[in-house]
């Protein structure tokens, strides 16, 4: 996210449709004094996202970089399709498929000494099973990726926004169950202009 990008006043939610797919991928220092073995996995998790910026028909959506501990270091990837994620994974042309084969060797040839830990984990989210609510925030994670709308778009409460169907789906907000008044995530409260509030 931009360090200087504008906060979008009130509530706002990601204009996310379908099927969200989400890729977490990462590294973890097993050995610091072994910069030989995790300054180059590091490099390289650098360059991919140099490459998918570069090239965004590859279908990177937005990423987020975050850090765990001092230790473990990883990206939220949003993606435009499985079939994308799975074709830039596998392209010879892409730098994934290099690195990974410069892995893969290592391995065979034992000089992978767990020096560095390497990681992913992927989500395919169909539509109704994701929903998102962002207050005086610019557009980030999930609204980064995809756009924002005023909430009310989807729906003031979670149940709501969860039941929201993009075109050839049925929409079924207006029978889900309102949530009690105010905020839900990670406690509620209530608004405190008297307004109906939000979950």
């Amino acid at each position: 996210m931009n360090l200087f990008a504008k906060p979008q006043p009130g509530y706002t939610t990601a204009a996310a449709t379908g099927d969200t797919v989400v890729l977490l991928i990462g590294m973890r220092i097993n050995r610091f004094w072994a910069v030989h073995h995790w300054g180059p996995v590091m490099f390289a998790m650098f360059r991919m996202l140099y490459e998918l910026g570069r090239s965004p028909e590859r279908g990177l959506r937005g990423r987020i970089l975050l850090t765990a501990s001092p230790r473990t270091y990883y990206v939220v990837q949003y993606w435009e399709s499985k079939e994308q994620l799975y074709r830039y994974a596998s392209a010879p042309d892409g730098f994934h498929h290099t690195v990974w084969g410069i892995a893969n060797r290592k391995m065979r040839e034992g000089k992978l000494r767990g020096h560095v830990g390497l990681w992913h984990e992927t989500y395919i989210v169909p539509e109704g099973g994701y929903e998102s609510i962002y207050f005086d925030m610019p557009a980030f994670g999930l609204a980064g990726a995809t756009g924002q709308l005023p909430l009310e778009a989807r729906g003031r409460h979670a149940a709501q926004r969860l039941a929201f169907r993009s075109e050839g789906g049925a929409d079924a907000r207006d029978e889900a169950e309102p949530r009690a008044e105010g905020l839900s995530c990670p406690h509620r409260a209530e608004d405190r202009t008297g307004a109906q509030g939000v979950s």
